[in-house]
């Protein structure tokens, strides 16, 4: 994306009111209502798991803006690990590159962002791991072993299973006490 075309979109972006969790991905702003209960308890869930994993010298941020310019996208995933010396930069946005992950839990009511918009972004963006809980299914799916603008491995378990998260973190991630939505 053109350098100024980006940093035009982004200020758009930081224009919008307070309250809405807003990211960038090319030419399209994506806004979205605060997370239901629901959403919130699973994120908390795999959260925990994950702070008994995480590697040494980084900690655990939600809704940071990482941002990749050349991607043309800002995204602010539930959850991500990014080092800990990030907080030495300059400004709002984190290099995207920086981040060990990105777990996001599926919303309800735009689930396509998830699953279309964030598996093409975070590819590209450098995130070398990405975890979708889909509380409307019951699936956790991980993304894995990306090459420029796609992931190479996609696997999936439902609610109730163990999954393995590979390197830097290294574990098997329990399923067993995610909820799925409710109709």
């Amino acid at each position: 994306m053109v350098p100024e075309r980006f940093r035009l979109l982004d200020e758009a972006r930081r224009s919008l009111p307070d309250g809405y969790k807003v990211e960038l991905s090319g030419d399209l702003l994506v806004m979205q209502a605060p997370p239901s209960p629901i959403h919130q308890l699973n994120l908390s869930i795999v959260q925990r798991q994950f702070e008994a994993h995480c590697p040494q010298g980084y900690f655990a941020t939600g809704n940071s803006d990482l941002s990749s310019p050349k991607a043309g996208a800002v995204r602010n995933p539930d959850l991500t690990y990014l080092p800990e010396d990030v907080i030495e930069l300059d400004g709002h946005d984190i290099p995207a590159d920086l981040a060990l992950i990105a777990v996001e839990v599926a919303s309800p009511s735009n689930p396509e962002n998830d699953w279309t918009g964030k598996v093409r972004d975070y590819p590209r963006m450098g995130f070398p791991l990405y975890l979708i809980i889909d509380p409307r299914q019951a699936t956790v799916t991980l993304f894995s072993e990306p090459n420029r603008d796609r992931y190479h491995t996609r696997t999936e378990w439902e609610f109730g299973e163990t999954i393995h998260i590979p390197e830097p973190f290294d574990f098997e991630l329990d399923l067993a006490r995610l909820v799925p939505y409710r109709e």
